[in-house]
């Protein structure tokens, strides 16, 4: 082999090696599949025991895990409406909304008072994008335990969904007489408000700054008067006449926010 011909083969080669490094980067690798991942329970644990465990998986997150102990602790007690409705719940958690469906429409079945499968039933709904469907489970469950401030703020949640506002300001106004704290944790934690707008988005958050103004709950209504001043609500003047807001406008922090909101600059269409 003669020299030139040498090196243009060792070109060729690290050329090509070089190419398998960069291609090599941009391969997409598939995750592999969920696997179970703790052993099974044991066949002389009870029912309780088992629904216990399986509690525990789930608040770790490991759904396969605890549909399997579900299950077990079912077949030891069938028919259980509790259980039931810990399984549509983790279906719920994974987005297996058909099975999640059927497993609260069982719950129900064999319970036909427990409010949480129906308030739970009305999420399946919910986020389907079925809200006037959600809206009659969610008041089913009202009716069977009205001391559920969850209830209310799902229900609140529905109604805004559908544009309905009065009403969805009505259960708003009643979730936060029962819990004060609902929106803190079910913005966080739980689902979000299906808002079909920015405008809409605005305006929800408007309205529970004006709640909590309401309630006296000076912090929890700023901090949502911020997200409708971020969000461009068009009627945040309101603010400065509405008799809700008449106590938070003494607070000094609510001059600050305003004051910023004056220094923003508005982009319009």
């Amino acid at each position: 082999m003669s020299y030139r011909k040498a090196c243009l083969l060792l070109l060729l080669v690290s050329s090509t090696a070089a190419f398998a490094q960069v291609s090599h980067s941009d391969q997409v690798q598939i995750a592999p599949p969920l696997v179970r991942a703790i052993d099974p329970p044991a066949q002389d644990a009870t029912a309780a025991d088992i629904e216990i465990q399986a509690d525990k998986l789930r608040s770790e997150k490991l759904y396969l895990d605890a549909l399997d102990y579900y299950q077990v602790a079912l077949a030891k007690k069938p028919n259980d409406a509790s259980l039931l409705n810990k399984i549509g719940i983790t279906e719920l958690m994974m987005q297996r909304y058909k099975e999640a469906r059927k497993s609260f429409e069982r719950s129900i079945k064999f319970d036909h008072e427990f409010a949480n499968a129906y308030n739970n039933l009305g999420v399946v709904f919910y986020e389907s994008r079925k809200y006037g469907a959600a809206v009659k489970q969610y008041e089913k469950a009202i009716a069977r335990d009205q001391s559920a401030a969850s209830f209310y703020s799902n229900l609140g949640a529905a109604y805004f969904s559908k544009r309905e506002f009065e009403p969805a300001v009505a259960a708003y106004q009643r979730a936060l007489e029962l819990d004060p704290e609902v929106f803190m944790r079910t913005s966080r934690t739980g689902v979000q408000a299906q808002l079909p707008s920015p405008e809409d988005r605005a305006r929800y958050d408007y309205t529970v700054a004006k709640l909590y103004a309401k309630m006296g709950l000076s912090d929890h209504s700023l901090e949502y008067l911020k997200k409708a001043m971020e969000a461009g609500y068009k009627d945040l003047k309101n603010v400065y006449k509405d008799a809700d807001f008449a106590e938070l406008r003494k607070n000094p922090r609510f001059t600050e926010l305003m004051a910023s909101a004056a220094k923003t600059p508005v982009i319009s269409d």
